[in-house]
């Protein structure tokens, strides 16, 4: 193991803090700025720009760093012990509100660098949360030692580290006694217990024998299902694949392999912050658009908003999810659930005049790669007077705001939220309109 001797400096996105060896840039994990600390090198290729190491030791601490609260994830502990920590938890030594602080100087940074505007936005605490900023995950995945225990990846490796236990997760995937189960023959294990209280539902990839094996041996009150990831097929063993979700006043099927939001609180914070930033554009008859939809979270707060008189684009790329939409506006002739990319279903829109052709207002939710310069085009072009874009990554969504604005559009809200206590990622709701 090579090591090196270094003064840890500013945040950077992704979860690493910048050091400097010699003039080689360094991406440090498990450190805070100003500590001296000695760093395992794991990518450090001679010819490489930049390498990426983990603090082994802290000679001088910072006053934010505390304890971690799981061993497995703490670097410290995990080396000692000849392994590599976990990924999941990477600000877990961190004081909970020097992570907001260093999640607003990210997204901070970004938008001056990526969109040119000069924005501090405080990054929310989600009310209710507990102090600790754990049992927040309502939805974990596992993958499988070579033993067949339950285990988790070391970041950017293929190591499978054991666990026995999951700190982020909701108290009712910890309580389910699963952890010294024999998970020999599969490959991954999906758990999700939704908020509608119902029961969990665990997912199994890998030989169909060993699902069934497993899903015997499962707590009485957990569904089970085979899961063949590649052909996106989810079969039932026990109960229903499927879960029942709440939020919004309304409830919403999600298919085991579908989309929804990790963080317990997620749909009612984010729902939240997009009603009050489109309350001044959404009025019964208007035509809206809910683009990277999932199984319709957005999609049903705008059909509230429009009514039964008004147009909701619904548009979602994942066959899986779709059809679960489909299935939750079923009798809502306003949402028309639309599968496909979404730059390909604008774009026909445009060639037919038909729904999303010309839009009132928009919701935009893409995955953690942004929405991209085509379809902020496509959007700019149906000639909405509102967008609310909600993302879980700073970068991309920097990088789209000033899409954005190179057509005119103004950032007029703009709100963050720390969704995923004790790691660096964060959500952010932004409210965009046309320039005057």
């Amino acid at each position: 193991m090579e090591l090196a001797e270094v003064t840890v400096g500013a945040v950077a996105h992704g979860g690493h803090f910048v050091a400097r060896d010699q003039g080689r840039v360094i991406f440090v994990r498990h450190a805070l700025p100003g500590e001296r600390v000695r760093v395992a090198l794991r990518e450090a290729a001679e010819g490489d720009r930049f390498w990426r190491g983990d603090v082994v030791e802290v000679l001088e601490s910072a006053a934010a760093r505390r304890e971690h609260f799981w061993p497995v994830a703490d670097s410290l502990k995990a080396y000692s012990d000849g392994v590599l920590p976990v990924g999941g938890a990477e600000f877990g030594h961190i004081d909970r509100s020097f992570q907001r602080e260093l999640k607003q100087l990210v997204l901070t940074e970004q938008l001056q660098r990526l969109a040119g505007l000069e924005r501090v936005t405080e990054v929310e605490e989600v009310p209710g949360e507990s102090a600790d900023g754990l049992a927040w995950r309502s939805r974990t995945g596992f993958a499988v030692t070579p033993d067949g225990r339950l285990g988790m990846h070391a970041h950017r490796s293929h190591q499978v580290v054991a666990v026995q236990d999951m700190p982020l997760a909701v108290s009712g995937i910890r309580e389910l006694s699963f952890w010294d189960l024999d998970f020999s023959g599969l490959e991954r294990v999906e758990v999700a217990a939704p908020t509608s209280g119902d029961g969990p539902l665990v997912l199994l990839a890998g030989a169909k024998a060993a699902a069934n094996r497993v899903a015997v041996e499962l707590p009485e009150e957990v569904s089970a299902a085979h899961w063949d990831p590649e052909r996106s097929r989810v079969s039932a063993l026990r109960g229903r694949p499927w879960l029942r979700e709440e939020a919004l006043g309304r409830e919403f099927r999600v298919s085991g392999d579908g989309f929804w939001q990790i963080h317990r609180k997620a749909p009612e914070t984010l729902g939240g912050a997009v009603r009050g930033m489109l309350e001044g554009f959404l009025r019964p008859g208007a035509r809206v658009a809910d683009l990277y939809a999932g199984a319709g979270l957005f999609s049903g707060l705008l059909a509230d908003a429009v009514g039964v008189t008004g147009e909701v684009l619904s548009v979602e790329g994942s066959p899986v999810t779709s059809k679960d939409a489909v299935r939750n506006f079923d009798g809502e002739p306003q949402v028309l659930v639309r599968p496909g990319r979404v730059e390909r279903v604008l774009a026909a829109a445009a060639r037919s005049g038909s729904a999303g052709s010309q839009l009132d207002a928009v919701v935009l939710d893409p995955p953690r790669a942004g929405a991209g310069k085509n379809v902020v085009r496509q959007i700019v072009a149906s000639g909405p007077r509102a967008v609310a874009y909600v993302s879980c990554d700073p970068a991309s969504f920097a990088r789209d705001v000033g899409y954005f604005a190179a057509a005119g559009w103004q950032l007029a809200e703009l709100r963050a939220f720390d969704l995923y206590p004790h790691t660096h990622h964060l959500e952010t709701v932004a409210l965009l309109v046309p320039g005057t």
